[in-house]
């Protein structure tokens, strides 16, 4: 292949990187160009007062797909960045005092099903069968395989129907499960990705049997150690990376793609661009001058939008030995809750958070003896609930921090060393995100596969998509293997 192609990709997340990577491996010669001023996307990282925050995705999920990018090249992830197993993957808290701490050990775990609900042994045991099952058809063989033509949807649908694809994530756990806290256990990783639980196809059950699979893990530095790790890798290849380039509109000869021109004049020219930004971002805004970019923004803002997070990032003069790493803290409300959280008006008097302590597995994050957390409440995108967050936010941050001093962290308010918050505005404002919703489109039937913004355009065919925007979806694994999906599409048409 000639070494003369040359690819832009826009966005410095995981897709973007996994992407760069895939194309500079093989011989393209690839800029990445990145508007903040460190890589990373939604994994960006804060540090104050000796404290580093992982700003987004903290949850590491099959690390073969990151080995793999790896391989690419003969090289291993494990001499970039050393990933820390996370045991249990997740512990689960009501307000009750219910604590379940969901493992990777049948046993241990029909132990505490059994305490909760006797019969639901067997029935988790026909769920787990169900999740594996959706994870070999969903997952293994779909997740990186590009849907650019509906008969490839066809091809898919009649696995998708075995499965009872049109059932919701809820509903299907609930064939299987009785105890309502058990319900919600095993049915809210769809939240993970920006679904609601009660409208999302029933297909994102895979995310279980992918956690069994593969575990869940954390780099050691955290989510920014990964990143840094991606980024030094890209390089070592001979790739480019560009912060503080902000992308200001495609430039167009005809019905293809000539540069991506920045908001402060510079052009980087390119055989074929692909953008981690936003999806409707791209069409919207940086192809606002052409009709195909003024006609796909508008479709687009006419979907379903994934809800927003509220996250409030905080240092604490002691550790919590009591906590683990992972924490689910659910609310008194579920279903109602995730009602208004997908639905507004407004935001919801009470909340089920995600704690996040990772000091529990990697204590150098902190400065000695301190604790190093963030804390994440769904709430409605601001197209379902038009809040003032310059106002609400410290109202509903002071609100949140209570909450947690009264049932998980005592004294939380007087060992107070740093706080900071990131709303649905700074989702809009630093990620470009529509409406500020979190994971963009929402993962509900209608919105999933082909029927999800191509990974290559249909119209302009060296524009490619590459993100949580387009299949197979949001969350590390989803961006990882949409870069894969989107590599082969590149890398066949700049070969030719």
């Amino acid at each position: 292949m000639s070494t003369a192609k040359r690819a832009v990709v826009i966005g410095a997340g995981f897709g973007g990187l996994a992407l760069a990577i895939r194309l500079q491996a093989a011989g393209i010669q690839t800029t990445l160009l990145e508007k903040r001023d460190k890589p990373g996307g939604r994994a960006y990282v804060y540090q104050d007062a000796g404290f580093t925050f992982d700003a987004g995705p903290t949850v590491i999920t099959d690390p073969s797909a990151l080995e793999e990018l790896f391989a690419l090249r003969g090289q291993r992830l494990a001499d970039y960045v050393e990933l820390l197993p996370v045991s249990p993957f997740y512990q689960l808290c009501w307000e009750d005092g219910s604590r379940f701490d969901y493992v990777n050990d049948q046993a241990e775990l029909d132990r505490q099903i059994g305490l909760f609900n006797p019969a639901d042994v067997a029935g988790y045991q026909r769920f787990l069968g169900y999740s594996k099952a959706v994870f070999q058809e969903g997952y293994l063989k779909l997740g990186s395989v590009p849907f650019l033509s509906v008969d490839r949807m066809l091809q898919a649908a009649p696995q998708l129907a075995r499965l009872q694809a049109w059932r919701s994530v809820y509903s299907l756990v609930s064939r299987f499960i009785e105890d309502d806290r058990l319900r919600q256990a095993f049915s809210f990783h769809s939240l993970l990705v920006g679904g609601n639980p009660f409208a999302t196809s029933s297909i994102y059950a895979l995310i279980h049997a992918l956690e069994r699979q593969w575990g869940v893990w954390f780099p050691r530095g955290g989510t920014g150690a990964l990143v840094q790790g991606l980024v030094r890798y890209f390089q070592d290849l001979g790739g480019q990376l560009e912060l503080n380039a902000e992308v200001a509109r495609l430039e167009t000869r005809g019905d293809r793609l000539s540069a991506a021109v920045l908001a402060d004049g510079r052009r980087f020219e390119a055989d074929a661009i692909a953008s981690n930004a936003d999806v409707v971002h791209t069409y919207k805004a940086l192809l606002k001058d052409h009709p195909r970019g003024q006609k796909e923004g508008r479709r687009l803002t006419g979907k379903r939008f994934s809800m927003s997070l509220f996250v409030i990032y905080f240092g604490l003069k002691r550790r919590h030995a009591h906590l683990q790493h992972h924490m689910v803290c659910f609310g008194p409300r579920y279903r109602e809750l995730i009602d208004e959280i997908f639905q507004g008006p407004s935001l919801p008097e009470d909340f089920s958070l995600y704690l996040h302590s990772p000091c529990v597995t990697d204590p150098s994050l902190a400065p000695e003896g301190c604790g190093a957390h963030y804390v994440l409440a769904p709430v409605p995108h601001l197209g379902s609930a038009p809040i003032d967050w310059a106002v609400e936010g410290p109202r509903y941050r002071d609100r949140i921090l209570a909450y947690l001093e009264q049932h998980y962290l005592p004294g939380l308010r007087d060992d107070l060393l740093t706080c900071r918050l990131f709303t649905p505005d700074d989702f809009a404002g630093e990620l470009n995100a529509h409406l500020g919703s979190a994971f963009s489109l929402e993962p509900i039937l209608t919105q999933s596969a082909w029927f999800r913004p191509h990974n290559r355009d249909d119209r302009i065919d060296n524009l490619y998509i590459v993100g949580a925007g387009t299949h197979p979806g949001a969350g590390v694994p989803g961006v990882v293997g949409s870069a894969k999906a989107t590599a082969s599409l590149m890398l066949e048409d700049l070969r030719r």
